[in-house]
């Protein structure tokens, strides 16, 4: 057993090799409760995740978006500048346009003109922050989340177990932007998704297998390590009543895409039966993964399991992968570069471009101008 002091929750520091979502980040005036320690002693928490089935904002997102307009607004048209600065601005702008040196200060320096930061910059920014400050609580601190536990059989909150930082090798224990782009295109499409049989690869923590379990008749949610089935069919167990409630059904299995089989020893968690994957061959018409492409040996693995499971079902089939594309500066390149995300696009190309007389895949971009269900950044990178 580990024991975790509140001092140390309090001054969390994080090894070189840790990978940090900030989905949760992004829970306004949101608690996440400390509920345990998983296997290998990584501390495990319970938040709350709202379907906002009216997508109107908030008085107060609405407050913060207006604000960040209007200053947006007023800073492109140069209204903000103070009269010293708008002063300056000019006879900068006269000098330059006469071919004279450009406006200098006392000491010869250049003299930059400045936006001048106003109250209510400040307030708007305050306001910013209340929505990324995630307030984390022990177990055992009933009275704090107390209205959390009312909301526990609400039709419009997903409870989920997660991890806030781990390893590379553990980052499907966290909760992610792009998982949760996908869900909100399965609830925007909601009826098209009804009454389908689905497989999701690199489920995680199955928060979007459970979203898509609110509609789909079937959804298996597959992934590969004990640690992680066993918390992801711990968030299913705790959602349960939204997926019985559509009379849905979501299936935790292990699917490892480097392995040509399924995994059907019964002595071995999370085994397929022969009968679940005669029924996943003869009904499945649809395939998730999100945020699964971070590794090129796993994207090219994943890519040669898509083609391995498409070759065997009996229908046509629609395939949604959902990513970010995460910006990194390399020193190969001495510049930003999106290495993992050209290998999923080359990779993706490869398998549009396959010749082969049974199966043909077509490609097609999604427009993000959907509605947004869940509380994340819904960056441009996605």
């Amino acid at each position: 057993m580990v024991d975790v002091t509140e001092e140390e929750m309090d001054n969390c520091t994080f090894k070189s090799d840790t990978v940090l979502s900030d989905v949760h980040l992004h829970c306004p005036n949101k608690r996440h409760l400390m509920v345990r320690l998983n296997a290998v002693g990584q501390p495990v928490f319970l938040s709350y995740f709202k379907i906002l089935w009216n997508t109107e904002d908030t008085p107060a997102e609405k407050h913060v978006r207006e604000a960040a307009t209007e200053r947006e607004k007023q800073y492109r048209s140069g209204d903000e500048l103070c009269d010293q600065d708008r002063n300056n601005l000019k006879k900068e702008r006269e000098l330059t346009s006469e071919g004279v040196e450009a406006l200098l200060d006392d000491d010869g320096d250049l003299d930059v003109v400045r936006r001048p930061r106003r109250a209510s910059d400040l307030e708007v920014e305050d306001l910013l922050r209340d929505r990324v400050y995630p307030v984390i609580l022990m177990k055992g601190n009933d009275d704090a989340f107390e209205d959390e536990e009312q909301e526990c059989t609400r039709s419009d909150v997903v409870k989920i177990e997660h991890t806030m930082a781990t390893p590379l090798e553990d980052v499907g224990k966290q909760v992610w932007r792009a998982a949760f782009l996908l869900a909100d295109y399965i609830l925007f499409k909601r009826d098209m998704f009804r009454c389908c049989s689905v497989l999701e690869l690199g489920g995680g923590t199955g928060i979007t297998s459970i979203i898509m379990g609110t509609v789909a008749k079937r959804v298996y949610c597959t992934d590969v390590g004990e640690d992680l089935l066993s918390m992801c069919e711990q968030n299913v167990a705790l959602n349960k009543h939204l997926i019985e409630l559509e009379r849905g059904e979501v299936k935790v299995k292990e699917l490892d895409w480097l392995k040509d089989e399924f995994c059907i020893d019964p002595e071995a968690p999370y085994s397929w039966s022969e009968e679940e994957i005669a029924d996943l061959h003869d009904h499945c018409t649809v395939i998730m993964a999100a945020d699964v492409f971070y590794d090129d040996d796993l994207t090219d693995a994943l890519f040669r399991m898509l083609h391995r499971i498409t070759h065997n079902l009996r229908n046509s089939c629609t395939v949604y992968l959902a990513l970010e594309k995460r910006l990194n500066f390399t020193l190969r390149h001495m510049d930003v570069t999106c290495e993992a995300y050209s290998h999923f696009r080359n990779t993706l190309n490869d398998l549009e471009n396959l010749q082969d007389r049974k199966m043909k895949y077509i490609v097609e971009p999604i427009k993000l101008d959907f509605c947004q269900f869940l509380i994340y950044e819904r960056i441009e990178q996605l």
